[in-house]
């Protein structure tokens, strides 16, 4: 191990208890019991997700949380057959979508550099793929967040983001990225382990 020098700084290190919450044993659940997720819950999983790291801090991510039932047998109508179970089981369920007007925020969140809002403004190729980036950034952070609060997470793509979007975002301007089922696990709630590619199927050196 290489030694710190004074004039760097040692940062701390997750324990072992740590890596296995968020790493290596979180699992994603497919059933959840019935145990309510709090609003104060759900706050606290946003405000550790709100620190990931994005382009210029540009903040792209927006959350929708769905607890009610008339809410989730409105989204659950949206979900793919073989998701729809999950969701209806979740407490709570949060859908994650990217604000398209994100650069409107710019002078709060990047207050050194406002001018940078009227450069994305006019230039909608750049707007996007920062969009993207940012807000696919964000939405990992955002499970990490919800296993560290001691919840489990099961993050899905498969809807149909059109209905969606039309249903709960209908004037257009967020777009949605994926869907999280939250919640404690309920009965059988983990598939089998599947396979990691190996160290050296992935990592090169250069």
């Amino acid at each position: 191990m290489t030694a710190i020098t004074e004039t760097e700084q040692a940062l701390p290190q997750l324990d072992d208890a740590g890596r296995a919450l968020l790493f290596t044993e979180a699992r994603t659940a497919n059933t959840f019991a019935s145990t309510p997720v709090t609003d104060e819950e759900l706050s606290a999983i946003w405000n550790l997700a709100k620190w990931a790291p994005t382009a210029a801090n540009v903040q792209p991510l927006r959350v929708l949380y769905v607890r009610t039932e008339a809410g989730r047998a409105r989204l659950v109508e949206h979900m793919n057959e073989g998701n729809q179970a999950k969701t209806a089981s979740a407490p709570a369920v949060a859908v994650l979508a990217y604000d398209t007007r994100y650069h409107e925020h710019i002078p709060t969140v990047l207050p050194f550099r406002p001018e940078l809002k009227d450069v994305f403004e006019e230039n909608e190729e750049m707007r996007t793929s920062t969009g993207d980036f940012s807000s696919a950034m964000q939405a990992g952070y955002f499970v990490l967040a919800v296993r560290a609060a001691g919840l489990a997470a099961g993050p899905m793509a498969g809807f149909d983001r059109a209905g969606l979007d039309a249903d709960f975002f209908p004037d257009g301007r967020w777009r949605s990225l994926l869907v999280v089922n939250i919640g404690h696990p309920g009965e059988s709630p983990w598939f089998d382990r599947l396979p990691r590619l190996d160290h050296d199927d992935v990592v090169t050196w250069a």
